[in-house]
């Protein structure tokens, strides 16, 4: 088996060493030796670096990741969890998709002013906070803490 020197897995991977020795220390990913005062990983850390990386695009904490994941990438997390995070993305998409498009057209609108334009009115009224569910409106969502 070829061992990865903490610096060889850093570089690979983009992570920095001093991250990838805290990674070590709360067992997310797993050292199997050293050479002299050097960490070694096996090649299996690239995997769980990119799991770990997509975890926390999705979200989702180091703790939760960890536990998410155990022995051999099995994931632990209850499916619902997991639709419910995807869930939250697709919502956290149509937002920036509406952002991205306000953006846009403050940068060509032609109108003297943008509260003038009627096209970045009803832009503004897509925004997400305009239409965030209350606790009060039916099927709302609870937070996440």
């Amino acid at each position: 088996m070829n061992l990865l020197d903490i610096g060889v897995l850093s570089e690979r991977s983009g992570v920095p060493a001093s991250t990838l020795r805290y990674y070590e220390e709360i067992g997310l990913i797993e050292s199997l030796g050293r050479r002299g005062l050097r960490r070694q990983f096996g090649p299996e850390a690239l995997t769980q670096l990119a799991l770990i990386s997509m975890g926390k695009t999705a979200g989702f904490s180091l703790e939760e990741i960890k536990n998410a994941f155990g022995k051999r990438g099995v994931s632990t997390l209850p499916r619902q969890a997991l639709h419910q995070r995807a869930d939250d993305i697709d919502v956290q998409i149509r937002g920036l998709i509406t952002l991205r498009n306000a953006l846009r057209h403050v940068a060509e609108c032609s109108a003297p002013s943008h509260m003038e334009c009627p096209k970045f009115r009803r832009l503004l009224s897509l925004a997400p906070y305009s239409h965030a569910p209350t606790e009060a409106q039916p099927g709302a969502r609870a937070k996440r803490k």
